[in-house]
């Protein structure tokens, strides 16, 4: 009888943890590629434009190229990044971004980004809120992913650059 009340008690506390697992679980698939915790930081309601950032891994032996991206809060979406000009760094966009097989490309501030311009639904850009953004890949297809929008940028996300 003990042993049954506890496989019942440890039955019970996995199904009370097992929510809490999946708004964690921050991770996403398309054909090989793996896309971890996207994220956006919180910004004062009359910024004009939102960034978003994630982690694409690519776990394939061929290579695949993000050819853009969308989301419903915004007009547009456009790939950017950050490149060092003489002593500037400059934010440029740029037309794809290539995913080379067994490479890490990580969109992060100061790195590849996606930008998101003339927004149109502002109430999901604040601490704890999700917005969907959808990234088309040119072998993978596409993939929709929720943003998570933080007051702070996690830790370690200003020392990422892009890799290729």
């Amino acid at each position: 009888m003990l042993k049954s009340v506890q496989a019942l008690q440890a039955l019970l506390l996995a199904a009370l943890l097992l929510p809490a697992g999946f708004a964690t679980a921050h991770e996403y698939q398309a054909g090989e590629l793996q896309i971890a915790h996207p994220w956006s930081q919180e910004l004062p309601p009359n910024a004009p434009t939102v960034a978003a950032y994630f982690v694409i891994h690519n776990t394939g032996k061929n290579a695949d190229r993000l050819l853009g991206v969308d989301s419903p809060i915004s007009g547009k979406a456009e790939l950017h990044e950050h490149v060092q000009q003489g002593d500037l760094m400059k934010m440029q966009q740029v037309p794809n971004v290539a995913i080379a097989p067994g490479a890490t490309v990580t969109f992060a501030p100061m790195a590849y980004h996606v930008m998101l311009l003339e927004l149109k639904d502002r109430s999901l850009l604040s601490d704890g809120k999700r917005f969907p953004l959808t990234l088309h890949f040119e072998k993978s297809g596409d993939v929709t992913v929720e943003v998570a929008v933080q007051k702070q940028a996690p830790a370690g996300s200003q020392e990422h650059m892009h890799a290729q």
